[in-house]
């Protein structure tokens, strides 16, 4: 196993027995049955089918195609080539994930992700599995590392990895810190540079008059500076009272994970009016 792929699990392992220790990662509060299913899914799909056959999909077309460069950029140094997974990775998952809240189809593949009504490690990954397969971040990294950058993208993954896991958690790291007043400086900037749990805990707000809640904003994955620089930014320091999606209508477990395969002629989009705001038990 690699190194980086260890590193990875531990993060995973360590943010998942922080929560099982303070807030029970099992059993959240209003959680369904189809939660953990659609959770379980939607990360094995992604991190052992998905992504592993858009790098392995992108190499064999490079090396039918473009053999000429194939590792044509390895001899970049770290310096110059993490701006480039900034923008071509991180950067493009900021506008991925702002479109999916702008246009409805879009939406209905990226719903299974605040369909939860808690925050946790266990829905970094959930999404529809379409979501990820069309995810333009991916396939720009799977050429990337092509091009010979996948030792450069090793380490931005888990550092990517930590961040977003940490901003999903519902072990808030950032409020203690808050509450340190010589910190304030640092934190200014660290929230204005990284997702923190605040900022991204206030995307997955219920309520619209939540003052804690920014649903049509906070997009960032591992830089929050995107949503600062394209003014979709709200910084409160507080937190949502609940979790999810106001109204958000009932969707079944195949409309989660693989609509629109499985639409059953239903209009899932959160814009339907008189949805029905209960969810699938």
């Amino acid at each position: 196993m690699e190194p980086a792929t260890i590193i990875v699990i531990a993060i995973l392992l360590a943010y998942g027995l922080a929560e099982f220790l303070r807030s029970d990662l099992f059993s959240k509060k209003e959680q369904c049955r189809n939660d953990g299913i659609t959770e379980a899914i939607s990360t094995f799909m992604l991190l052992i089918v998905t992504q592993p056959l858009i790098i392995a999909s992108v190499s064999l077309l490079g090396s039918r195609y473009f053999p000429e460069y194939q590792g044509a950029l390895s001899s970049l140094s770290a310096w110059a080539v993490i701006p480039l997974f900034l923008v071509l990775d991180d950067m493009m998952q900021y506008w991925w994930h702002r479109a999916s809240h702008s246009f409805s189809w879009l939406y209905n593949l990226h719903r299974a992700h605040h369909n939860a009504r808690y925050m946790s490690v266990r829905l970094v990954y959930r999404n529809n599995i379409i979501y990820y397969a069309m995810m333009p971040s991916i396939w720009f990294s799977a050429a990337l590392i092509y091009l010979g950058l996948g030792w450069v993208y090793s380490g931005y993954l888990i550092v990517k990895l930590a961040v977003i896991t940490g901003a999903h958690s519902d072990v808030k790291w950032d409020e203690p810190l808050y509450r340190i007043p010589w910190l304030s400086p640092v934190m200014w900037l660290v929230e204005r540079t990284i997702s923190t749990p605040a900022t991204h805990h206030a995307h997955h707000g219920r309520h619209a008059d939540d003052p804690a809640v920014n649903y049509k904003g906070n997009f960032g994955n591992l830089l929050f500076f995107w949503d600062v620089l394209f003014g979709t930014a709200k910084i409160t320091r507080s937190y949502p009272q609940s979790y999810g999606v106001e109204h958000l209508p009932d969707a079944t477990l195949g409309q989660q994970l693989l609509w629109p395969i499985f639409s059953e002629n239903k209009d899932i989009d959160r814009n339907v009016p008189g949805a029905s705001p209960q969810r699938t038990r």
